[in-house]
């Protein structure tokens, strides 16, 4: 079956989604006394830079205080999603169980905050400035309702992506197999348009880390 490659793997009776999860850090270069080593730790840190303050460019210095998990979060779901276009592997982040567990509370987190430092201007969120009062409850229940679904959007959007991107993968590789012997040249092609998909597929698994952890600083944004 094609949606196999989204069941989590098991090794006597083990699931090994949390061996996937904990791969990541194994690309993360051990501590040192100095801060350059090589050229790959200097790659990272310049990339790790450029993440955190393009994050955090529109946040107040309030919202400096969750520079480190947005940052974690944006690595962890960028290296999940390139190396699990790897062959013989599998992507956590295809679950849409895992997603939402990442979403939901960073959602409420936000949410929280917002509420507690600033009650009025959140709750004042739900209800736009000069709306007839006819309107009023209509909107009000609009807007609560376009709140609550955030992170269902959050979780869905980086999950379909994802899987799409992996389904088409395997039709084409599996069009490309069975054509090798029957049309070489139609074989070729398939594999070129492949190529070009898979392409396109690491641009997507950086886009959609990018996307989440990106709506995620933008909620908070309108909560400090």
């Amino acid at each position: 079956s094609f949606f196999d490659q989204f069941a989590s793997p098991y090794l006597l009776g083990i699931p090994l989604i949390l061996l996937s999860l904990l791969f990541p850090a194994l690309l993360i270069p051990t501590p040192d006394n100095r801060w350059i080593t090589n050229r790959l730790s200097t790659l990272q840190l310049w990339f790790l830079n450029s993440i955190t303050k393009q994050l955090m460019i529109p946040l107040n210095k309030n919202g400096h205080k969750w520079a480190l998990i947005l940052t974690s979060l944006m690595i962890l779901l960028l290296t999940i999603n390139l190396l699990g276009l790897l062959p013989y592997t599998f992507t956590p982040t295809t679950q849409l169980s895992m997603n939402l567990a990442l979403a939901i509370p960073l959602w409420l987190a936000t949410l929280l905050t917002g509420l507690r430092n600033q009650p009025s201007i959140s709750l004042g969120h739900l209800l736009p400035e000069g709306t007839p009062t006819p309107l009023i409850p209509a909107l009000i229940l609009i807007e609560t309702t376009s709140l609550i679904i955030r992170p269902l959007a959050l979780g869905v959007r980086l999950t379909a992506n994802l899987t799409a991107g992996h389904l088409l993968i395997q039709l084409i590789s599996t069009a490309a197999a069975v054509l090798l012997p029957i049309m070489p040249a139609v074989s070729l092609l398939t594999a070129l348009i492949l190529l070009l998909l898979t392409i396109l597929e690491v641009a997507v698994a950086m886009i959609q880390a990018y996307v989440f952890v990106l709506l995620l600083s933008l909620y908070l944004q309108e909560n400090i």
